[in-house]
């Protein structure tokens, strides 16, 4: 992958090949999204702008053959993490910024793809349908499963967006740090903390959806998106400081993968870090610990 980010960086050409390639694949756009961001970091916005319109071009020719807007979101949502990172060089702050492009993903989504929304809902209406069949079968009982609606399908994919916008601009920050400031990516991203009025307002806003009815709850969860990538970083903080391993924390990436209650977990680890700093904490323990030695070996 590092060697993938000096090929982009040798020149336009090389960047546009590399972009243009990945944005045709909505399998490989997530490439592409990385590509643009990184060139917003390392040349600047009017680059990175040129190169986006290009990248535009076969996400847009995806989104009106199959319908699938998804690499066009990434793409843009992607590219605004990047300038405001390259623009106040503040990790939090544009981790923050990934709930504004989910929920302007979300309602771009009922807004301008109303007729997608409607497939998707035929299509776990039908997989749905075909589940209860089996299930009903298996127990000689009826089973009735809840259907998505749009606005329900809106708000994951609004989600998913903000995510993988974070993450290809997180893998963008990466390769720049491998380039051009070896371990820089692993100090900066242990040190994401979110302020306690910020973690406050997401919370309150993430409840306040979630109340208004089963169809908002998948809105709410954008508001968790930040508060989970913080979540993550003091896993990773509490682990350097412990000198643990990569093992320890593969092993902890299957389990939150795997596990739900896990995910909220890292939210609510988040939201009291918020509050009580550990990581700060850890750094005075360390350093009493220091003195504490120091002043055992002078007795």
């Amino acid at each position: 992958m590092k060697g993938l980010a000096e090929y982009v960086l040798r020149g336009r050409f090389q960047a546009l090949f590399v972009t243009v390639i990945g944005a045709c694949s909505m399998l490989f756009c997530w490439v592409s999204a990385a590509v643009v961001a990184l060139v917003i970091l390392r040349k600047g916005p009017a680059q990175g702008g040129w190169l986006l319109m290009w990248a535009l071009l076969p996400a847009g020719a995806l989104l009106l053959v199959y319908g699938d807007s998804g690499p066009l979101a990434m793409l843009i949502g992607t590219a605004v993490l990047a300038l405001v990172l390259r623009s106040t060089v503040s990790l939090p702050l544009t981790v923050l910024t990934s709930v504004a492009v989910g929920a302007a993903s979300g309602l771009a989504l009922i807004v301008f793809a109303g007729q997608f929304l409607d497939q998707i809902v035929v299509f776990f209406a039908q997989f749905l349908a075909n589940l209860e069949q089996q299930l009903a079968a298996n127990s000689n009982d009826a089973v009735v499963l809840a259907r998505p609606t749009a606005t329900q399908v809106a708000g994951i994919l609004g989600t998913a967006n903000a995510v993988t916008s974070v993450l290809c601009l997180l893998l963008a920050r990466w390769w720049q740090a491998a380039l051009f400031n070896p371990g820089g990516f692993g100090e900066e991203f242990r040190d994401l903390f979110l302020p306690p009025a910020a973690t406050a307002l997401l919370l309150i806003v993430a409840l306040a959806l979630a109340a208004m009815g089963v169809q908002y709850r998948a809105w709410s969860m954008i508001c968790l998106v930040p508060l989970s990538f913080a979540g993550l970083a003091l896993i990773h903080a509490r682990a350097a400081w412990r000198g643990q391993g990569r093992g320890l924390l593969t092993g902890f990436y299957v389990v939150w993968l795997i596990i739900d209650p896990v995910k909220l977990l890292v939210v609510l680890a988040a939201i009291a870090d918020s509050w009580f700093n550990f990581r700060q904490r850890w750094v005075h323990q360390s350093d009493t610990d220091t003195s504490s030695s120091e002043d055992d070996d002078r007795g």
